[in-house]
């Protein structure tokens, strides 16, 4: 049976728990940070003594206080950027921090902090990653030499070859913007330094989302070991969808400025702040070159990748540019690709996660390359993609780069898509607009969705012959621990951190069901405190892990349980437990299901008759469980990664229509199909279907964090920054799902927080290069941007 939601209640009766709500350290003082006015300047001096003076402050730190204490950050690759929590020598972006001012609250250092002087020399800005590849662009990081952070080629097949037998090559230039998750509540610390008898440490609540490598990070420039880092993060996080995996350096200038004070320090972001300086998904230059026979079919591509990661190449970055490298060729049969991988430092904020990382920017590319293909061709787009989808006989499928698809349908799934859309109707439907002498477009998409990442990717970005024999980095390793009281009431504890994706409601019903329970007998717990909850370094709500991973590990504790319990039950029935069930409540007989005890009685004989259980049963209902898979492995030496566990499908199809008057993209239908894998709760699964379309319209149509060539920012507020409302949102959709369970997960789950915003925003380009007759090269396609293509047809 489907589970409700049990997140919902709290949450609508005002009874959430964010981190702005709490007094989780009495005594907080209260932060605020003073930040660069300038995209690019040496700091020639701070002055900092009017602001200590200001009647109600504790302490004012600036870069000095920075470089004394603590050390940089350690990044994902050898290089030599050097990345503190403030501007230490230079400030690269506007908005990054210089000053920390504590007081005794909010509008106190909030007025201490103008009374900060810095003294800046300003130099010349880059934002553009093109421009700042130029052999004369400002430097950033004069040490580097460059601007490019890390610069890699790979080839697989026989690229070169195919490409010079092909009858045709087809080359397309594509940008994709950057923006950003906007969630409801912006970054938000409180932190305290201790000092014990085991030496100094940190206790930091943060809504923190993963993933859990940072912890070492913070941890690294904080130069503490990592037991000795605590960070604990609330129950609700008021969002994230991998922005707030950039918290980390707040954590670390925060407890910085809780060792100066002697009080525990709280600060918590405003949403000029957030918009300015917190974090983005990186905005990419991109050029796709195919291959392709005299059928149509793709059979060798070329991609040149430029990922903007702003200021610093900060960790988990380079990831952006990694994460769907086993799944580059997407959801066709590509046997051949070579992939050039560059992220280049620029005056913008420093990138981070965002919900689909990597894949709404390749998607882009490789989806109107595909679309391109077809005009060469004079195909219809469907067409185009029925003779290169990866069919069903194939899998597991092994990509040249090194990904192996667990499972799919993706033919069926495509035509189910078109056939639910009435995709001939819709032609017809265009062909009379035509006539009529409107605009009227038709655009698709279909993309592999990667979930349960292995972390094992980042390691591309250093050369096989520089990583460290029996250093590497790999894992999609996810624990979970379930434990049953006297009275037989589960508690099962999650550290995946959620956002609002329902772990808690799905993690109840998968238990209750392994066990034979009613729903209510099962408590899941959501907390993350890396003192006491189960976690690794993979740990995280992200690259929508929770069905594909953590389910399997709740899988094996509660199973654990329950041969405890059968054993229980046995004494009490006298009976070989081989031959009992657990249901309803009960543990009976499973060809005699009268004779029975109930759950709560078993339980009770484990915990206040253990001495009766039988030889080499453990007198204990508490287990602990981890799930990791054995196909996600280091980088191998020929640089091949299986960088996912699971890869699910997406097939979109969009038609927009564009008002002659305004040139407003208005979207007339869309159809999606999604292959999850196993669903595990339909209900919850279509709410992330809904989200993912949402967050993927706001990227296509309306938002980006856009900069002037001068280096300020143009959009740190709403006036600016425009997000989609439920009026943008409310046009027709016909969602639908195919299930080809996965044979790497306990339960054939596969993760779908992510697909549609994948494949919405290259549907929606695709659609309106369809309706005007013109290229869309990048997003998002404002009123002035279809009026500047028109401009260009004419």
């Amino acid at each position: 049976m489907t589970a409700a939601r049990i997140e919902d209640v709290p949450l609508l009766c005002g009874k959430g728990k964010f981190l702005d709500d709490l007094d989780p350290m009495r005594g907080s003082l209260v932060a605020a940070v003073v930040r660069s006015p300038h995209p690019h300047a040496r700091i020639r001096s701070v002055e900092l003594s009017r602001a200590r003076a200001h009647p109600g402050v504790a302490v004012v730190l600036g870069p000095d206080d920075v470089l004394a204490a603590l050390k940089p950050f350690p990044l994902s690759l050898k290089t030599p950027i050097r990345y503190y929590p403030t501007g230490t020598d230079k400030v690269r972006f506007v908005g990054e921090p210089v000053a920390v001012v504590v007081a005794t609250d909010r509008y106190t250092a909030e007025d201490a902090a103008e009374l900060v002087e810095v003294d800046y020399e300003p130099l010349p800005p880059v934002v553009d990653s093109t421009r700042a590849i130029a052999e004369d662009a400002p430097l950033l990081h004069e040490e580097l030499g460059s601007n490019v952070a890390t610069d890699r080629t790979f080839s697989f097949g026989s690229v070169d070859e195919i490409f010079a037998g092909a009858a045709h090559v087809v080359t397309g230039e594509y940008r994709f913007p950057r923006y950003t998750s906007a969630p409801m509540e912006c970054y938000s610390v409180v932190a305290e330094w201790l000092e014990d008898v085991d030496g100094p440490g940190v206790t930091a609540w943060a809504n923190f989302h993963g993933p859990f490598s940072m912890v070492p990070v913070l941890a690294a420039g904080l130069g503490l070991p990592t037991s000795r880092v605590r960070l604990r993060v609330p129950a609700d996080i008021g969002g994230s969808f991998g922005i707030k995996s950039g918290i980390y350096p707040y954590v670390a200038l925060m407890a910085l400025a809780s060792k100066h004070c002697g009080r525990p320090v709280r600060w918590t972001e405003d949403r000029v702040e957030h918009l300015l300086s917190s974090s983005a998904g990186s905005d990419r230059w991109m050029r796709f070159e195919a291959a392709v026979d005299a059928d149509g079919k793709v059979e060798a591509l070329r991609a040149d990748l430029v990922d903007n990661v702003g200021a610093y190449l900060r960790p988990p970055e380079p990831s952006t540019l990694y994460r769907c490298f086993g799944n580059i060729t997407g959801a066709y049969g590509i046997g051949a690709v070579a992939i050039r991988a560059r992220a280049v430092v620029t005056n913008k904020t420093p990138t981070g996660l965002n919900r689909g990382f990597g894949g709404q920017q390749l998607y882009f590319g490789l989806e109107r390359i595909m679309d391109r293909v077809a005009r060469e061709l004079d195909l219809d787009p469907a067409e185009i993609r029925r003779r290169n989808l990866i069919q069903a006989g194939a899998f597991p499928y092994h990509t040249p780069s090194g990904g192996v698809y667990d499972s799919g349908d993706y033919p069926r799934a495509f035509e189910l898509a078109l056939r639910n859309a009435d995709y001939e109707k819709l032609r017809e439907r265009q062909r009379q607009a035509r006539k009529a002498g409107e605009y009227f477009g038709i655009g698709m998409a279909t993309i592999v969705d990667p979930s349960a990442t292995n972390i094992g990717y980042v390691g591309l970005a250093t050369p096989a012959e520089q990583r460290a024999t029996g250093r590497g980095k790999s894992g999609s390793t996810e624990h979970v621990r379930i434990s049953v009281d006297p009275q037989g009431v589960v508690s099962v504890l999650l550290g995946t951190v959620p956002q609002g994706q329902g772990h808690a409601t799905v993690a109840r019903q998968l238990v209750a069901q392994r066990l034979g329970l009613p729903q209510e007998s099962v408590r899941p717990v959501v907390e993350m405190d890396t003192a006491t909850t189960p976690w690794t370094i993979t740990s995280g709500s992200y690259s929508s892990r929770f069905a594909p991973l953590l389910t399997s590990a709740l899988v094996a504790a509660a199973d654990k349980i329950a041969e405890t319990i059968r054993a229980a039950a046995g004494v009490l029935l006298d009976t070989d437990p081989a031959g009992l069930e657990l249901a309803d409540g009960f543990v009976r007989k499973r060809d005699a299901p009268e004779e029975r005890v109930a759950f709560r009685h078993a339980a009770g004989l484990v915990h206040w008759d253990p001495g009766s259980l039988p030889e080499g049963v453990p007198a204990r209902l508490y287990e602990e469980a981890a799930f990791n898979p054995p196909q996600a492995k280091a980088p191998s030496t020929g640089d091949q990664i299986n960088s996912s566990l699971c890869y699910g499908f997406v097939a979109e199809l969009v038609a927009v229509r564009i008002d002659p008057v305004t040139l407003a993209v208005e979207v007339e239908l869309v159809s999606t199909v999604h292959d999850a894998g196993t669903i595990l709760n339909p209900k919850l699964l279509e709410g992330q279907v809904h989200g993912a379309l949402a967050h993927a319209l706001g990227g296509a149509l309306y938002e980006e964090l856009r900069y002037a060539d001068s280096g300020q920012p143009t959009s740190a507020t709403f006036m600016d920054y425009f997000c989609p409302t439920s009026a943008e949102a409310s046009y027709p959709l016909i969602s639908d799902h195919l299930e080809t369970p996965s044979p790497f997960t306990t339960l054939g789950a596969k993760g779908c927080g992510e697909g549609s915003s994948m494949s919405l925003p290259v549907a929606i380009a695709n659609a309106v290069t369809d309706a005007l007759g013109v290229e869309v090269t990048t997003l998002p396609l404002h009123g002035n941007v279809v009026h500047e293509l028109l401009e260009r047809k004419a």
